[in-house]
C-alpha cells in the first residue's frame, strides 16, 4: 500500500510499505479520509517527541471495512466505519469503568515515542481493533467523519463538569479543538459563548461556529474584556484551555468567578505556572481532560442532525500523495491554513472531485 512515512522530522515520504493484515478481533479499513491533527503538525516538526522517525502519523480517520479477522462480528466488508483514535486494551480497571482514554496500555494511532509506536492513518489501509469501531450514518461523508475524533475531544472536555443555559462559558484558542468546543457548549445550552485568539480569521469562524463575543488577545486587553462581559463583572462560570500554554492557561484561570471551572484540553506546553493561592482561595476547580471516552456515537449525531457544522473547519481537502507539501503549508500557516483532510485513495478522490 501507499503511505506517507516520516522518516525525519520535517519531511514527509509518499512511499510503498507493507500492508497491515487484520489479526483476531480486528478489522482492516480501507481508508478514505484522514484529518491532520494540530499534534501532527507539532510532530511533523519534532517538538513534542511523540512522533519519532519513522512513523506514520494520522488518527482522525474513516474508511470501508476490507477484512476481518477472526472472531470479528459486528462487522464486515463493505461497512462505512470511523474509530478511536486510541487503542485501549478493553481489561484494566480503567476499561471497565468506561474510561478507555485512561487505559494503562492505551496506544495513540499515529503516535511514536518511547514507550511505544503505532503506525496511523496517513495510508491507505489500517488494521485496528473492533471494539474501537463505529458506523457513520449514511448522511454523514467520509471527509466529514474523519471529523469526528477531534469533536469528541471537545464533547468529553465540555462533560468534565456540567454546562448549561446559566453558564457564560470562555474558549481560550479558536483551533480545530476550540471551534468544535463553542459548538458544543452552544448544543449543550450555554447562553453566552466567548472565543478568545491571537487570529482573526480563526475568530471570524469561531463567530460562524455560534460564538456569541469575539475577543482578539492581540491587544492585551482579554481578560479585562472578559470580565467586562461576565455577569456583574464578576467572572464567567467556565473556561476551556483549548490551546494549552502558560498565557492561556492562565487567562482562563483568571477569567472564571469564585467556585469556578477551568477545563484543561489543550497540552502544547509541557510545564506551566500558575497562581496556585488564587485557584485555592478562590476555589477553583481544575478539569483535566484526555481524548475521548465512548463519545464517537453522541458525535456523529451532532454531525448527522446539523447541529455541529464542521465543513466550515476544513481550509483545504487534498490527495494523499501531495501530503507532504500541504503539512509544510499548514505548518507555515500559509494562507490562512488551519484544518487540511487527506483523501487516502483513488476512488476517494474522484468521488470528492464529483
Amino acid at each position: 500500500m501507499k503511505a506517507l512515512v516520516m522518516h525525519a522530522y520535517g519531511k514527509l515520504t509518499y512511499e510503498d510499505v507493507p500492508t497491515p493484515a487484520a489479526g483476531p478481533g480486528e478489522v482492516l479499513i480501507r481508508l478514505k479520509a484522514c484529518a491532520v491533527c494540530g499534534s501532527d503538525v507539532h510532530g511533523f516538526d519534532g517538538s513534542t517527541g511523540r512522533r519519532k522517525p519513522p512513523v506514520i502519523m494520522g488518527h482522525e480517520a474513516s474508511g470501508v471495512v476490507a477484512a476481518c479477522g477472526g472472531g470479528v462480528t459486528a462487522y464486515r466488508p463493505g461497512d462505512r466505519v470511523t474509530f478511536d483514535s486510541t487503542i485501549y486494551c478493553g481489561d484494566c480497571a480503567m476499561c471497565r469503568a468506561g474510561k478507555g482514554n485512561l487505559c494503562s496500555r492505551r496506544r495513540v494511532l499515529g503516535v511514536s515515542c518511547d514507550e511505544y509506536r503505532q503506525d496511523g492513518c496517513f495510508a491507505e489501509y489500517v488494521a485496528v481493533p473492533e471494539r474501537i469501531l463505529y458506523r457513520i450514518p449514511d448522511n454523514v461523508s467520509f471527509v466529514q467523519a474523519a471529523m469526528v475524533e477531534p469533536l469528541s475531544i471537545a464533547y468529553h472536555a465540555a462533560t468534565r463538569t456540567a454546562i448549561g443555559p446559566e453558564d457564560t462559558v470562555v474558549v481560550a484558542g479558536a483551533g480545530t479543538i476550540g471551534l468544535m468546543a463553542v459548538q458544543v457548549v452552544r448544543s449543550f445550552g450555554a447562553g453566552r459563548v466567548i472565543a478568545v485568539d491571537i487570529d482573526g480569521g480563526r475568530l471570524a469562524l469561531a463567530k460562524e461556529s455560534g460564538a456569541t463575543d469575539c475577543i482578539h488577545a492581540g491587544a492585551g486587553d482579554a481578560l479585562e474584556r472578559i470580565l467586562a462581559l461576565s455577569p456583574d463583572g464578576a467572572g464567567v462560570s467556565v473556561a476551556i484551555d483549548a490551546a494549552g500554554n502558560e498565557a492561556t492557561m492562565n487567562l482562563c484561570i483568571r477569567s472564571v468567578g469564585l467556585d469556578g471551572r477551568v477545563i484543561l484540553i489543550g497540552n502544547t506546553a509541557r510545564d506551566v505556572h500558575f497562581p496556585l493561592q488564587y485557584v485555592v482561595t478562590r476555589q477553583i476547580s481544575l478539569f483535566g481532560s484526555c481524548a475521548s471516552a465512548g463519545e464517537y456515537p453522541a458525535c456523529l449525531e451532532l454531525i448527522a442532525s446539523g447541529k455541529v457544522k464542521v465543513d466550515g473547519m476544513i481550509s483545504r481537502v487534498v490527495p494523499l500523495s501531495e501530503g507532504d507539501r500541504w503539512m509544510r503549508r499548514v505548518c507555515g500557516r500559509e494562507d490562512g491554513l488551519t484544518k487540511i483532510v487527506y483523501l487516502c485513495d483513488g476512488e476517494s478522490i474522484a468521488e470528492a472531485a464529483r
